[in-house]
């Protein structure tokens, strides 16, 4: 089984499909999974998202890492395992849901916004962070923290990414990017989520470092 570093590292988009519905969730996923995406949430605020992380995960098996955004409680924890969710995304710093996520042998990736919440997620076992909200930070502050946090942890901006600015964010150090409405909106369609999931990894190719 591949971690969330190792995927990550071979495709550097995350999909949160906000708003999904249930119908929606498998052509959604075949389409991402034909463009290369191997990580791919659902935010808890979502209709029915239970539903669509277990029509995820059992179309996808070990091809992606699906799980849950929006994790707000640890309780919600058990609820995404029992779903066959294995990532936990959360938009805030809160030791106790990492906690029940890595003992429950889920990814987890909890937002944060200041060095003192980064150190206290790397601390409870975090995988990854999440710079969020992104729109309120810049590419210079993500350099600064870059500079005094773990290098073996990736960073991650989630909140107004698209790709016209993946090139910045790449420079100041980000890992990755969580990929909201620039990618996904409900009743988008997959023929037309599948067109923006291709040119968007198209456009973060052309923007990595060489």
């Amino acid at each position: 089984m591949n971690s969330f570093r190792t995927r990550l590292a071979r495709a550097p988009l995350i999909a949160i499909l906000r708003g999904i519905t249930a119908d929606e969730a498998e052509a959604a996923g075949a389409a991402l999974l034909a463009a290369g995406f191997q990580i791919i949430e659902v935010p808890l605020n979502s209709p029915a998202p239970l539903v669509s992380i277990e029509k995820l995960a059992r179309l996808s098996g070990d091809a992606a890492l699906i799980g849950a955004g929006t994790v707000l409680r640890p309780d919600d924890v058990g609820r995404v395992a029992d779903a066959g969710g294995r990532l936990i995304v959360m938009p805030h710093a809160d030791e106790a849901v990492v906690r029940r996520a890595k003992g429950a042998g889920l990814a987890c990736v909890p937002g944060f916004a200041t060095p003192t919440e980064a150190f206290r997620m790397i601390n409870a076992g975090a995988d990854a962070l999440k710079l969020f909200p992104a729109e309120g930070a810049s590419p210079s502050v993500l350099k600064a923290l870059r500079a005094v946090l773990p290098r073996d942890v990736p960073l991650i901006p989630v909140g107004g990414i698209d790709e016209t600015s993946f090139a910045s964010w790449l420079a100041a150090g980000a890992a990755g990017f969580g990929i909201g409405s620039a990618l996904f909106r409900p009743g988008c369609g997959a023929a037309r989520l599948r067109e923006r999931a291709l040119s968007l990894a198209a456009a973060l190719d052309r923007a990595m470092p060489r």
